[in-house]
């Protein structure tokens, strides 16, 4: 019984003998229930400071307690065992795994560029197909030479020849401030737009030191890097398109490019298959980045009025429109050179119609032709007959006629000239 004057006391020592005999008579069982789970650290089965009476914390009847005894310190954070995850996240200098670097790009793509797939090569010509070609034949007859032979041996008509040749080719190294471009189209195929292309990139880059570019803007089947001698294929200027970038140096864009003799470079349209397209903001971009790189750039345009064209035209500070020399083709030239006369000045007078004749005897006065589309304000230049281009095929300046080797050689130094006068 409780005693009055000391109650609390008698109320102390009741609840300490019956939580002792509580934990007797529960045995392992009260025991394993305050046990800690595995792999903890096993805590002190009773403090000395905490006096004999009072359970040690985890034990007892009623399991652990929500609230610490008043003296008992807590056990240190660092030294309970953690999971292996946990542990190594808290260690301050422990290496943490590094996540796989990306392989190093190509020098050629520079910093920045977006990765692109590697197109494979492919031929410009199918070998079984190439070898159904016959040899080039020279751009005259034997005898057509030999009589011009004999007659510059008894007359001046070699000063002559030899004086207009300085000229024109002072006027083809004149030095550039900023890169030339020139655009080559036509209104209809078979024109001669890509051999025209072929003959004024070639040109430039055997007279002038700086590097010449050729860029072929009609995707659709284009015989430009046939006619240039190119013999695979890889970037297209749809890809270089993707890749260029403005912090490239003249090594890195080579490097997409095809080289050709005398410092000349070729970026084809497509690699000779169906369906291939080029949207105008490839060609804006191309262009724009690539053109600083090279002196002069010659353009092989798709034909009128194709949106890239059009807009290669306006673009450019020169242009030429291959014409054939007959009649349906210089009515319908005729037809276009009035519509360009509703544009600003500069694109007429900075255009060049170019008769070319794919035939013998083309059936037309050229002398009457010419004079009807100058009334226009454009400049008329008149590609005679040579079996060597008409046979197709590589251009080997070599067997071209004397006469086609004049007419390309003063028909790019008018264009260039004109492109001086276009800044």
């Amino acid at each position: 019984m409780p005693n009055g004057d000391n109650w609390q006391s008698d109320v102390l020592r009741d609840l300490r003998g019956g939580a002792a005999q509580q934990q007797s008579a529960q045995g392992p069982a009260a025991q394993a229930q305050g046990t800690p789970a595995a792999g903890a650290p096993q805590p002190p089965q009773g403090d000395p400071a905490q006096g004999p009476g009072v359970p040690a914390q985890g034990q007892g009847g009623h399991g652990t307690s929500p609230y610490p005894a008043p003296h008992q310190p807590s056990a240190p954070a660092e030294a309970q065992p953690q999971a292996p995850q946990a542990y190594a996240a808290q260690q301050p200098h422990a290496p943490q795994p590094r996540a796989p670097q990306p392989q190093a790009r190509p020098a050629a793509q520079g910093p920045g560029a977006r990765p692109a797939r590697t197109p494979d090569s492919r031929p410009v010509m199918d070998k079984t197909l190439a070898g159904a070609g016959l040899k080039p034949r020279h751009g005259e007859p034997f005898a057509t030479r030999a009589l011009r032979a004999a007659r510059r041996t008894v007359s001046s008509s070699a000063a002559r020849e030899v004086a207009e040749t300085t000229a024109t080719a002072e006027v083809l190294q004149q030095a550039v401030t900023t890169g030339r471009q020139i655009a080559v189209t036509s209104i209809r195929g078979g024109a001669g737009k890509s051999t025209i292309a072929a003959l004024l990139g070639t040109t430039y880059a055997h007279y002038r030191h700086d590097p010449v570019l050729l860029v072929e803007a009609d995707p659709a089947l284009g015989t430009l890097p046939l006619r240039l001698g190119a013999e695979t294929l890889r970037w297209t200027t749809g890809d270089v398109a993707g890749i260029v970038e403005p912090q490239m140096s003249l090594l890195d864009v080579t490097g997409y490019l095809v080289q050709l003799p005398d410092n000349a470079w070729l970026l084809p349209g497509s690699q000779g298959q169906i369906g291939a397209m080029l949207d105008l903001r490839s060609y804006e971009k191309v262009m724009v980045s690539l053109r600083r790189y090279f002196g002069v750039t010659v353009v092989d345009c798709e034909t009128l009025p194709a949106e890239v064209a059009r807009v290669a035209l306006s673009a450019s500070q020169a242009r030429v429109l291959a014409v054939p020399a007959t009649l349906e083709g210089v009515s319908s030239t005729y037809a276009v050179l009035e519509w360009m006369r509703g544009l600003p000045r500069h694109v007429i007078a900075g255009t060049v119609v170019v008769l070319t004749e794919t035939v013998p005897h083309s059936g037309l006065d050229l002398d009457k032709a010419a004079e009807k589309l100058k009334a226009t304000g454009a400049s008329v230049q008149v590609l005679p007959y040579d079996r060597h281009l008409a046979a197709g095929g590589v251009i080997r300046t070599e067997l071209l006629a004397q006469p086609t080797r004049l007419a390309a050689t003063r028909l790019a130094a008018q264009v260039f000239e004109l492109s001086q006068q276009r800044r």
